[in-house]
């Protein structure tokens, strides 16, 4: 058996603390920027959206541009901290991001982009287009407010199609980052869009039938 030093110490500890302190630092650093960044990229995205109801695609177009550039400097910053960077802010900063993308490319009547296309993860990816029903429960009362009929039908059948893909995706939360809880709230502003969508219609219809009999009957 190995003898017992004659003394304890700990000659080598503050080297060991700085190198830990060190370490701390950068990945404190890279925090505090990540976050600035998503919170940023939520922002901008909230405000393309704004900018896809009002018709401007252009503005909407610029503004998703900087967002993906603070997605991109977001990778950078946390390429050494994957612990950090799968904490969840970047996950809901990604997912904003899909949103409006997904949201301009619907309305605008644009190729719908996918995960690939705006380099996120497809779990933020499916929530976003989720989410991007109610964006489209929106457009969609615009519309028919309008009387555009025939597009509001359309609308919502692309609503359909986007909740018939995510029920689809059975896996666990921890997996997809939430999406049930997406795919239930999307299901009740569907069922809610299709009921208002078939008593404006029949309202539509009503009001055309008594033109065309106060037509007649003028006539």
């Amino acid at each position: 058996m190995h003898g017992r030093e004659d003394s304890l110490n700990a000659d080598g500890l503050p080297e060991i603390a700085e190198t830990a302190r060190d370490y701390l630092d950068a990945k404190h650093k890279a925090r505090e920027q990540a976050l600035a960044l998503t919170r940023e990229v939520v922002r901008l995205s909230a405000n393309a959206i704004r900018n896809v109801h009002r018709d401007d695609f252009t503005t909407a177009e610029s503004l998703l541009e900087k967002a993906r550039q603070n997605l991109a400097q977001t990778e950078d910053h946390l390429a050494d901290h994957r612990d950090i960077y799968h904490a969840g802010f970047v996950h809901d900063a990604q997912k904003e991001f899909a949103e409006a993308n997904c949201t301009l490319a619907l309305v605008a009547g644009r190729p719908l982009p996918g995960p690939n296309d705006l380099q996120i993860s497809p779990a933020a990816y499916l929530n976003g287009i989720g989410e991007t029903v109610g964006e489209l429960r929106r457009h969609l009362l615009d519309r028919m407010r309008a009387g555009d009929v025939q597009h509001c039908e359309q609308v919502l059948g692309v609503m359909g199609d986007i909740y018939d893909v995510l029920v689809t995706m059975d896996y666990p939360e921890a997996v997809t980052g939430g999406l049930r809880r997406t795919a239930d709230a999307m299901r009740g502003i569907l069922e809610r869009t299709r009921g208002d969508f078939t008593m404006s219609y029949t309202q539509k219809r009503l009001e055309n039938r008594l033109n065309d009999l106060e037509g007649k009957f003028s006539g």
